[in-house]
């Protein structure tokens, strides 16, 4: 874990924004009438082959156009770090809304995937700027593509046909790319989502039948088939977790992160029984749907025990607020070797919104002690930096994290609390919340008289750290560790983070980008909400 004080814990600040505006000349007159509404980003992806160091590139994926951009470290807050070097133009009439990377397995130049309301996947060559090829097969709308973990040539594509087809991109397979499909009947309506487990073995799907499902899925031969694999029934399926449709489902490790239409929370979760350690099961291993009224089906946890009462576990809600009766509305996770999981998402009202997971358990241990360090000194708890005490005292004392706010009352001079008073106040002090200064974030350990607390905080700071650290309800609302906002009616879409997670891009209505950026000394302009 690193030091309290460690850049590691800093979360991105919005360091710049453009907008692509030419998305609607190439439309229909009937179409340009509602230019405003087209004009939208809907999916965005960093590039995730580069070697470490390398400039990030990122493609950001419009009804008519995927805009290829790159980022670089600037030297002053006026320069975009953002430049445009590939732009591809579908001249097809229908609108696309996904995108996934890939790379040539000779050439190993960048490939785009992209499709949408045709029910093709079209690959370019983003080097080039050409088509490359086309995958034909399903029977309706891409409203998501993934890229495996695992391959760069094997990518996932979530129709509204309610299945799920993954696809190889390998020269062996180009007479018959889709290698296997997942469907069945066990999704009733248009799949929104699709994600990979990091072993590539697994796939989460997700739509509008609120149903979640997972699938193992068998090996693929490296040879030519004449037909693909298909996959009935999922290993584990679940009505039960969301109220509504959900439009986004992604892996956190085995654990297990969706969100719904309406509920305003992105939902922490496992499958009782799942491990990715233990060897995967087969198709005929998934469980068959004899009682139309089970809700959840697990082959992890085929039956209920004393000790396994439920067969997937509700851990955390993060809160969303302000997300109305939008969707198609996708949060990303950051993960990299040695860094911090940082989840990241964008609401309907132009607020984005960052939880730093590491901070979870840090929380836990510095409160852990907190409460240890009271009972060993008399009821009184010592943070280090506290006026008062001797200097052996203050050694011994714990080191508060950087990101835990304090609120203070506000000290209000004598003759304002007069003028309050004769005016029917009652004088009491507010209370604001403010970032520590000194680099060490330390904090007076005399308990606050007034807050009939014994920890050296007051009741109001105490709830605050609850509020956006505290884990152990998972039905209650975690708030986010930042939110920032920005002008002009944003409606947030995609979140995608660079492989290194110093760049984080959104993307939403209006054709709008904004960039947000870690350990960087020039600043954007956004207004700092949490």
């Amino acid at each position: 874990m690193p030091a309290a004080d460690s850049a590691e814990w800093e979360l991105p600040k919005l360091r710049a924004s453009f907008l692509f505006q030419d998305d609607f000349k190439y439309l229909s007159s009937d179409d340009q009438q509602a230019s405003q509404d087209l004009a939208e980003f809907f999916d965005v992806k960093f590039y995730p082959y580069n070697p470490p160091g390398a400039p990030p590139v990122f493609a950001a994926t419009s009804k008519k156009h995927a805009v290829i951009c790159r980022l670089t470290q600037t030297t002053d807050k006026d320069t975009n770090p953002c430049e445009i070097i590939q732009l591809i133009r579908d001249d097809s009439d229908d609108a696309n809304c996904a995108s996934c990377w890939s790379r040539d397995p000779v050439t190993q130049e960048p490939w785009l995937c992209i499709a949408g309301n045709d029910s093709n996947v079209k690959v370019y060559n983003v080097k080039q700027g050409r088509l490359v090829k086309t995958l034909v097969g399903h029977g309706g709308g891409i409203n998501d593509l993934a890229t495996s973990p695992d391959s760069p040539l094997i990518i996932a594509s979530a129709s509204d046909d309610t299945t799920i087809r993954i696809w190889s991109l390998a020269p062996a397979h180009d007479k018959q790319p889709c290698v296997c499909i997942l469907g069945g009947e066990s999704h009733s309506y248009d799949l929104l989502s699709v994600a990979f487990h990091d072993n590539g073995r697994y796939v989460l799907s997700a739509g509008h039948d609120q149903v979640i499902n997972l699938w193992a899925l068998p090996e693929f031969s490296a040879e030519h088939v004449d037909v693909p694999a298909v996959l009935i029934h999922p290993h584990f399926s679940s009505s039960e977790v969301h109220n509504n449709l959900v439009d986004c489902v992604a892996f956190h490790g085995d654990l297990i992160l969706s969100r719904a239409c309406h509920e305003d929370t992105i939902v922490l979760w496992r499958i009782e029984g799942f491990s990715s350690a233990d060897p995967i099961p087969g198709p005929l291993d998934a469980p068959t749907p004899t009682d139309m009224a089970k809700q959840t089906l697990s082959y992890f946890a085929p039956t209920l025990s004393h000790d396994r009462p439920a067969m997937f576990t509700r851990l955390a809600q993060f809160h969303t607020p302000d997300c109305g009766v939008q969707f198609f509305m996708r949060f990303r996770v950051f993960h990299g070797p040695g860094r911090h999981p940082i989840l990241a998402f964008a609401n309907a009202k132009s607020k984005t919104f960052f939880w730093d997971f590491a901070r979870f358990g840090s929380y836990r241990e510095f409160m852990r002690e907190l409460k240890e360090a009271q009972l060993k000194v008399g009821g009184v708890s010592r943070v280090a930096g506290g006026g008062g005490g001797s200097a052996g005292a203050d050694e011994n004392a714990m080191a508060k994290p950087s990101w835990l706010m304090v609120k203070r009352a506000k000290k209000t001079p004598a003759n304002a609390v007069a003028a309050h008073a004769a005016a029917g106040g009652d004088g009491t002090s507010s209370l604001r919340s403010f970032a520590l200064a000194d680099k060490d974030s330390m904090v007076s350990a005399s308990p606050d008289p007034e807050s009939g607390t014994s920890l050296g905080y007051s009741r109001e700071t105490l709830q605050a750290w609850a509020e956006m650290y505290d884990l152990s309800n998972p039905v209650g609302h975690v708030k986010a560790h930042r939110i920032l906002g920005v002008d002009g009616g944003f409606v947030g879409r995609q979140v995608g983070w660079s492989p290194e997670g110093k760049w984080c891009v959104v993307v939403g209505n209006g054709n709008r980008a904004l960039i947000y950026q870690r350990w960087g000394k020039e600043r954007g302009v956004a207004t700092v909400i949490a």
